[in-house]
């Protein structure tokens, strides 16, 4: 809520200034799903190819905004909601520089992932929804998460014993069980190849 003194100043150059500049549209890829369903891998990938066609990315990435930015949140449900939030505002503040924002966040909860698309204008989220199966995800295990749920070590955990609610109209859905990296990246690429150009 913005406080009675603060007066927001309009500025001279827009976003739509800015993204004409860099020949394209900025907006949020947003990728959600259970640990070790792919989402910092394709990020990755994604930010690879968009950067070798010369569009200007940047990721943000649920353990290194938690390493920073959102040191100071727990994993309760309340810091996990902050968490988002805040990282939507950032991906806001982002798209607004003229940035394509790639994010890798579970974002477990429906209504902060939709919070984070009333932020933003038309096409400038884009929800990227990986359905692998929890046994797949528990079986890659790529973080040694799984182990220390199993073995009592982490309490809440997105999947295990804590809720994921699945996007009820994602724009993407990809299943990494079914498909190879290059498979997923190639769906998503075709989706928001139309959404690049327009400037």
């Amino acid at each position: 809520m913005t406080g009675k003194n603060i007066i927001p100043h309009d500025l001279t150059i827009s976003k739509k200034d800015r993204n004409k500049l860099l020949g394209n549209r900025s907006f949020v890829i947003w990728f959600t799903g259970l640990s070790g369903s792919g989402k910092s891998t394709l990020a990755n990938e994604t930010e690879k190819i968009l950067n070798k066609k010369g569009y200007l990315t940047y990721i943000l990435d649920g353990d290194n905004i938690r390493g920073g930015l959102n040191s100071n949140l727990t994993f309760s449900e309340e810091d996990r909601k902050e968490n988002i939030r805040r990282i939507g505002e950032v991906a806001k503040l982002m798209v607004d520089a003229g940035i394509i924002v790639i994010t890798a966040f579970i974002s477990p909860f429906r209504e902060d992932r939709d919070k984070v698309r009333n932020l933003l204008g038309e096409d400038e989220f884009i929800e990227v929804y990986l359905n692998t199966p929890v046994e797949k995800c528990e079986e890659r295990d790529v973080k040694g998460l799984y182990k220390k749920v199993r073995e009592g070590e982490i309490k809440d955990f997105t999947g295990i014993n804590s809720p994921y609610e699945i996007p009820e109209n994602p724009e993407v859905i990809i299943d990494t069980a079914e498909n190879t990296a290059e498979e997923s990246v190639n769906v998503l690429l075709n989706k928001i190849e139309p959404i690049l150009k327009k400037v």
